[in-house]
């Protein structure tokens, strides 16, 4: 019902309606009377004509606005018909009625006023005279400016209650207000527990919050409480997540908002916004303030389009000096996250605006391993799954891409109906994380598949001979998303710096798949566009970020991770050419190692391409054993049924259903056993009082029971209900 008053109040045809009724209410309250009661408004003509007929009976004259209202009334009820000349009188109608009053205004001059005197003798009519009256003036202002009035406040009221729907006590003359509160401590339930694998990022704000805790035990050393601290990393590594705890762990307000919320389309909105947040952060100090995503807002100035006047660097200019300003904010930290902490102002990164910047990175091997515990402990596990091994398999995922892998293990564990998450829904799960799902109903020639297969198996070839950087992990011929094949080929141990030659390797371990093809089918095809894709961004890198090449030297030319505007090149279209001359001599000295490679290991390579054409699918363990015996492991099963046996839709749905009707027979079957049970160690005299309590010759008992029985279900709804 709130809800309904709340809809009505908002809608803007309810104030027009109100406002045309209070019009009407005010014609009417204001002019109505002249019309209501028997009376009308005739012309002086008119008037003239009835006074000379005898028909007035008496009249009075005043003076008003330059004119002389006359008013009086007949000696007999005059027939009329109901003509308005109001504007505002939406109500009235033509009908005929009697009158016995009118009013009408003439000219004040003296020749009127004699004629009227001498034909209010001549016909016996009383005429009496006024004084001026002063109410007329204020009655037309009063007219003029009540609907005025009544307009401009319910454009008000109007504008108020869009406003609030923005989420904020405010309006639309509010918009310079930030419209943040506090976070409610009862709604965030994250503390640092729940944050793995981040030990020294979380050390950093532990420090912070035991400062605005217990403050004399820093300031007593000297100490002042840090201004701002920015985590920077790449998403998905656990930034937001880290804000979050610090809320729930601070017994302090805590202010969150984005960088994009100080954004408007009108010009200053951005600066007053900063300046209301923090004046709100101040009233209530100590305070933290979270601003995610601060690149929005904190970009270098001056390369914009816009200058000195641009709506984003005003912001920035209000957020440097609210954070390190004249007066100073003691008591109010700044928490910033952030992945671009390159394009960030240099104003906004210094002491005393963000004193700690702190780099969420990607976890190693044992902050996987942690990720992987916190997320597991709702989730049952097989014994067969050893999250140590899920973490030395999965280098370079960050904490969201490992929740998502255990997420899709569980949906693939509830897809074949399992009770528990296997090894091999973990394994089809990365699969799915990487690649994207299987696509085992796709009818695929067997020229096609053979291609892929050689493919595959070249990739694998170059990776095991290459193997004192990468091991290959898994490779299969099942197409996932827009790949007809994919080979896993995964670092040994965390590789935090890369040397010129494990790159040259990764290089050549992808264009083994061309080789493979050219050494056995020896046609090309276009299934390696993605291969020379990331071979040539790895090729590129060598040579304008790193300086590994002798024609250009130890330059760095390009920026990694970033693009140029407008597509300028900070070097000359010599150099250019230089670029591209020593990225493809990269690249062909890498194809032709990979050929050379598939060619010495002609018949290891058949070997594992005919055992990927046979089983599809093949993990660490039987690629080796190919490689190595050229057989398969003896004790070999389907480790993959998700890839090997893919279910439709109704065969799902068939399987679902089986499996509660089978549950519904355990439960009877169950209950029957229970009731065998309790028979048997029921005595003789239990029994007989359970057949007198069923006995027909005690009805109020049976009543009593079966309303008892009646009865019980309705309370477990209600109960469930609740």
């Amino acid at each position: 019902m709130k809800n309904n008053q709340n809809r009505l109040l908002s809608n803007g045809l309810f104030y027009i309606v109100v406002f045309l009724l209070l019009l009407w209410g005010i014609n009417w309250a204001l002019g109505g009377s002249n019309n209501g009661g028997g009376s009308e408004n005739i012309s002086y003509s008119q008037f003239v004509k009835d006074l000379r007929q005898g028909k007035v009976k008496n009249f009075s004259v005043q003076p008003a606005n330059g004119v002389y209202t006359v008013t009086g009334s007949y000696k007999n009820a005059q027939t009329t018909k109901n003509q308005s000349n109001n504007s505002f009188d939406f109500f009235s109608n033509n009908s005929s009625r009697k009158v016995s009053n009118f009013s009408t205004t003439m000219l004040q001059n003296d020749s009127t006023v004699s004629n009227v005197q001498n034909l209010a003798q001549k016909s016996n009519a009383r005429m009496t005279t006024q004084g001026e009256s002063q109410s007329g003036n204020w009655i037309s202002t009063i007219v003029m400016l009540v609907p005025t009035v009544l307009f401009i406040v319910m454009l008000w009221m109007m504008m108020n209650q869009s406003g609030a729907g923005r989420g904020g006590s405010g309006g639309i003359m509010n918009f310079g207000r930030s419209h943040v509160k506090p976070e409610d401590p009862s709604k965030n339930k994250v503390r640092f527990s729940d944050v793995a694998g981040e030990e020294e990022e979380k050390q950093e704000l532990v420090e912070v919050l035991e400062f605005l805790k217990d403050p004399s035990k820093y300031t007593k050393l000297g100490a002042r409480i840090p201004s701002g601290v920015l985590l920077e990393g790449p998403p998905g590594t656990g930034k937001t997540l880290l804000a979050r705890a610090v809320a729930g762990e601070a017994n302090v307000p805590f202010y969150s908002i984005s960088g994009s919320d100080f954004v408007e389309m009108f010009v200053g909105v951005g600066a007053s916004r900063v300046r209301d947040l923090f004046n709100n952060a101040k009233k209530n100090a100590p305070s933290i303030i979270f601003i995610d995503e601060i690149d929005a807002i904190g970009r270098r100035r001056g390369n914009g389009t816009g200058g000195g006047n641009d709506e984003r660097e005003q912001t920035l200019n209000q957020l440097l000096v609210e954070m390190d300003g004249f007066e100073g904010d003691e008591g109010v930290i700044v928490i910033a996250a952030t992945n671009r902490s390159d394009v960030l102002d240099p104003a906004l990164l210094r002491p005393g605006r963000f004193d700690r910047k702190v780099l969420v990175g990607r976890p190693d091997v044992r902050g996987r391993e942690a990720i992987l515990k916190v997320h597991a402990k709702n989730k049952p596990l097989a014994p067969d799954v050893d999250l140590k091994e899920i973490a030395r398999q999965t280098p370079g995922f960050v904490g969201a891409d490992l929740a998502n892998v255990l997420n899709e293990a569980a949906l693939v564990a509830a897809r074949r109906n399992g009770t528990e998450i296997t090894a091999s829904d973990i394994d089809e799960a990365e699969d799915r994380v990487i690649a994207g799902p299987a696509k085992k109903d796709r009818l695929i020639a067997e020229p096609e598949r053979r291609r892929v297969a050689f493919h595959e198996a070249g990739h694998s070839i170059c990776g095991l001979v290459l193997s004192d950087s990468r091991t290959v992990r898994k490779v299969t011929i099942v197409p996932r998303g827009r790949a007809g094949g994919y080979n896993i080929m995964l670092p040994k141990d965390d590789q935090f710096i890369l040397t010129k030659k494990q790159l040259f390797e990764q290089i050549v371990g992808l264009m083994g798949g061309r080789a493979g093809e050219e050494a056995t089918i020896g046609d090309k095809s276009t299934g390696a566009s993605n291969d020379f894709e990331q071979a040539t961004a790895i090729a590129h890198s060598m040579v304008v970020n790193y300086g590994m090449t002798d024609s250009l030297g130890m330059v760095e030319l390009e920026k990694e991770g970033e693009t140029n505007p407008y597509g300028f090149k900070p070097y000359s279209e010599a150099t250019s050419a230089k670029i591209d001359e020593a990225v493809k001599k990269i690249l062909d000295e890498a194809h032709a190692k990979a050929l050379e490679i598939v060619k010495e290991n002609k018949e290891k390579h058949r070997i594992i391409a005919e055992a990927l054409l046979k089983y599809e699918t093949l993990d660490e363990k039987q690629i080796m054993s190919l490689y190595k015996t050229g057989k398969m492991p003896e004790k070999y099963e389907s480790e993959y049924p998700s890839e090997s046996k893919a279910s439709t839709y109704e065969e799902a749905k068939a399987a679902a259903e089986k499996r509660e009707v089978e549950k519904a027979e355990k439960k009877d079957s169950d209950q029957a056993l229970a009731d065998q049970e309790k028979d048997a160690l029921e005595t003789p005299s239990e029994k007989n009082h359970e057949v007198e309590e069923h006995n027909a010759e005690n009805p109020e008992k049976n009543q009593n029971t079966d309303s008892t029985k009646t009865d019980s279900p309705a309370e477990d709804d209600e109960h469930k209900d609740n």
